[in-house]
């Protein structure tokens, strides 16, 4: 009773420095904003205006719409990657994770390059391109755990595939599907940049409309109004995710022993064509934006590569394109430290009061742990505005100070980080714990001795993520980068803006640079995982 005691006692120290980091850098920044907002009164007119709900239906809409494409694309790949052993599938397990952690500028680049005219169907393409990966991993990673004798036994009374798979292996998978698809859809109801750029002045969803109420119309009753209502969109996101993910992992436990892949049979040949025409697909906007980043208007050229070395056509970055790569680099790895150090302490903590038999430090768990996804669904440009309203009265004014952008970065990557660490740490046997604490090791020295070797892959696999997540960032980036130190994606979309076919092949000679970048952290991250940190990986 005493050690469960001091277990408690330990993770509620523990629980410090991320409560702490989530408020001053982002509960006291969004409700400063809430408050500005409210100040004038303002707010219940615009919640009473049409375009205002018009705005959110839209939002709601391409997001449930790009969901539904992402889940429908990314089941056949959860399959081949999870139940069929062949050629080439370590390969495309690396492949799918790609889009995801691509910068939303180059997503948006490369879908402009296929659809110049953009769109609704633009749009809801791009968001479901970025969240395949989701779906795939997440439902991959429980659909490899599962006991596959349950669906044999229906076959052998009959049943064919796809009534195997409906009454047995569906409703197995099914909170893993909810848990993907909540996510999915919390990310494509935020999205920025790809609805910046593919939607233009005719296409707006709340996320943007409270970027243009904030930056260029200082509606700031408005921009607040909107972040109430995505708020709650959130939330509600949120919540679902967080009982599906539960309710998965209790799944995964009680699925008993799984089978290793195999030659995939006869009447399941058509679901691994269906997943590699889903590759294929994916394959499509990253070839596209490969082959126009060597092209011109005469022909193939590498002149976009050469203006690396320079500020683009009439000087329009204050910078070099390689100086401002070199900004990227720095201020992901500043953003990434800041993370892991964040993350992975919450990480440990969510652990110690997970396993605790106290109700009140289980809940306390439960809350935290939503708190920690809150950030990934709140307004970047809500957070990046109340930054500058705030961060001026600490004895150290950080508005002017380098590190804002890693901090607004980090507060991104921090819930990645638990989602990538939490299942590993679980997987622990707490005998080797108890063991080691019973041979009078203090706690720090239990982690150390005991924790840190079993987890040290997926800790370097998190840190990787984290890095290339915060190299394409862009939304709360855009807001907060000085002009004469911007990073990669935010001089992009300033290329993008200003005319000149130089400053064009510039922007996709850069988004190709990234795409690279990306693609070699992505082959990383997928030799570092452990098999423990495949189950609920998003």
């Amino acid at each position: 009773m005493a050690r469960a005691a001091g277990s408690v006692a330990a993770g509620t120290l523990s629980a410090a420095l991320p409560i702490a980091f989530l408020a001053v850098f982002f509960a006291w920044p969004v409700v400063a904003i809430l408050r500005l907002g409210f100040s004038d009164g303002a707010v219940i007119t615009t919640l009473a205006q049409a375009q205002t709900w018009e705005l959110a239906a839209f939002t709601v809409g391409q997001a449930a719409a790009a969901t539904a494409v992402a889940v429908v694309a990314g089941l056949p790949v959860a399959y081949l990657i999870a139940r069929v052993r062949l050629p080439g599938v370590a390969a495309v397990r690396t492949f799918v994770l790609v889009p995801f952690v691509l910068p939303t500028v180059v997503v948006g680049l490369a879908f402009r390059t296929l659809w110049p005219g953009g769109g609704v169907v633009t749009i809801v393409l791009a968001n479901a391109f970025f969240n395949v990966a989701v779906v795939a991993r997440t439902v991959g990673g429980l659909w490899g755990q599962l006991d596959r004798r349950g669906e044999d036994a229906a076959r052998a009374l009959g049943a064919s595939p796809w009534q195997a798979f409906r009454s047995v292996t569906l409703p197995a998978l099914a909170p893993a599907i909810a848990s993907a698809a909540a996510v999915v859809f919390l990310f494509c109801a935020t999205s920025f940049g790809v609805v910046l750029l593919l939607g233009g002045s005719r296409l707006r969803t709340l996320e943007t409309e409270i970027y243009l109420r904030t930056v260029e119309l200082l509606d700031l009753s408005g921009a607040a109004a909107l972040s109430l209502v995505q708020l709650a969109a959130v939330v509600a996101a949120l919540t679902i995710g967080a009982v599906a993910r539960r309710r998965g992992e209790k799944a995964a436990v009680l699925g008993g022993r799984a089978r290793s892949a195999q030659a995939p049979q006869r009447g399941e040949l058509w679901v691994v064509g269906a997943a590699f025409g889903v590759i294929a697909l994916l394959a499509v906007p990253i070839g596209a934006l490969l082959v126009r980043s060597v092209s011109g208007r005469d022909g193939w050229s590498l002149a976009g590569y050469r203006a690396l070395s320079g500020a683009g056509e009439g000087g329009v970055l204050s910078v070099t394109g390689w100086e401002a790569a070199m900004n990227s680099l720095r201020t992901a790895f500043d953003a990434t430290v800041f993370a892991m150090l964040v993350g992975v302490v919450a990480a440990v903590t969510l652990v110690s009061f997970r396993r605790s038999r106290q109700r009140a430090a289980r809940l306390g768990g439960d809350l935290m742990d939503a708190a920690l996804m809150l950030p990934l669904g709140v307004s970047a440009v809500t957070v990046g505005f109340g930054y500058l309203v705030t961060l001026g009265d600490l004895p150290w004014d950080l508005r002017t100070s380098p590190l804002l952008v890693p901090f607004a970065q980090a507060l991104v990557i921090i819930p990645l980080v638990v989602r990538m660490v939490l299942p590993v740490l679980r997987s622990v046997d707490e005998r080797l714990r108890q063991a080691a604490a019973t041979l009078g090791a203090r706690p720090a020295r239990v982690w150390r001795e005991v924790d840190l070797p079993l987890v040290g892959r997926s800790l370097a696999a998190a840190a990787a993520f984290g890095y290339v997540v915060a190299l394409g960032e862009f939304g709360a980036t855009s807001f907060l980068a000085r002009p004469e130190a911007p990073t990669l994606p935010v001089a992009i979309a300033g290329l993008v803006s200003k005319p000149g076919e130089l400053n064009s092949q510039l922007a996709y000679a850069a988004c190709a640079l990234l795409m690279v970048v990306t693609f070699a952290v992505a082959a990383v991250i997928d030799r570092l995982r452990s098999p423990q940190a495949r189950v609920g990986e998003f």
